[in-house]
């Protein structure tokens, strides 16, 4: 009985770490949908970092490819770490924006102000060695219309959440060619400046990328319970903890039945042990 009440313990605490471990509903609301080689329409208006009405048409000379984010300017985190991480990339490249390409960034928060990408703006053109290139990495604000089709068209899937006060998003930088075309997606928060020139080079000759890049994607996700980007790898090795358990606990419950049955075969039920001889 010892074996399983063990067994039974083990069968609880897996079914509790894998209740625990379930994914939130709300990532089915965040996500990236692949539309490689789609072309972003040329007339979605919005506003520059000085104030100017601008079309997103206009930023595309038809020569230079175009590192696109979507962001908001005062996210308290995801949008830092994804601009910090596009900033220490240029930093690293060999070409600046301006050179070859172009950078920028626009907010998915409607409520957003060219005050607010100006002072974003700053921060990151300075942040980069051999700045002074802020004509070409430029922060952008819109209206929702404009920042929901932007984002559909690309495919960037996110949501505002209520109780947290803040936008949920995937991390991620697109890549786009001097036509608009989109031509690559680079996953997560950090971009090698190797990985940045090989997609700006592939864009700037009309290339269109693959998807293996978003595999490491998936790895990312947001928790709305605690308002966090956390790996599902931790969530995997719960699970696969919580298999391991029923994994153990299964051979202990094979072993305690065969016990208890040798043990009915051994002394059948109302049969009294042997006496001794005297």
């Amino acid at each position: 009985m010892k074996t399983l009440g063990l067994y039974a313990a083990f069968a609880m605490f897996a079914m509790q770490v894998l209740a625990q471990g379930s994914f939130d509903p709300n990532l089915e609301r965040i996500n990236i949908s692949e539309h490689l080689g789609n072309t972003v329409t040329s007339d979605l208006a919005f506003t520059d970092q000085d104030g100017h009405a601008v079309s997103f048409g206009d930023y595309f000379d038809g020569e230079r490819p175009v590192v696109l984010i979507l962001a908001y300017y005062e996210c308290p985190m995801l949008c830092t770490q994804v601009l910090n991480g596009l900033s220490s990339a240029l930093d690293e490249a060999k070409w600046k924006p301006g050179d070859s390409y172009r950078v920028l960034t626009v907010s998915i928060d409607p409520e957003e102000n060219a005050t607010m990408a100006k002072a974003k703006q700053q921060t990151y053109v300075a942040a980069v060695k051999d700045g002074g290139f802020h004509q070409d990495w430029q922060f952008w604000t819109g209206k929702d219309e404009a920042i929901k089709s932007l984002a559909e068209q690309i495919g960037f899937q996110y949501f505002y959440d209520e109780k947290r006060d803040e936008y949920a998003h995937p991390a991620a930088v697109y890549i786009l060619s001097p036509e608009r075309k989109i031509s690559r997606y680079l996953y997560g928060i950090s971009y090698p400046a190797s990985h940045l020139e090989m997609a700006l080079g592939d864009a700037s000759e009309g290339k269109i990328g693959s998807t293996i890049d978003r595999i490491i994607w998936r790895c990312f996700h947001y928790d709305s319970t605690t308002g966090a980007y956390t790996m599902i790898a931790f969530r995997t090795m719960r699970i696969g903890g919580a298999l391991t358990l029923i994994l153990m606990g299964v051979p202990l419950f094979i072993l305690w039945r065969r016990e208890a049955t040798r043990k009915r075969s051994t002394h059948p039920r109302g049969a009294q042990p042997a006496k001794l001889a005297s």
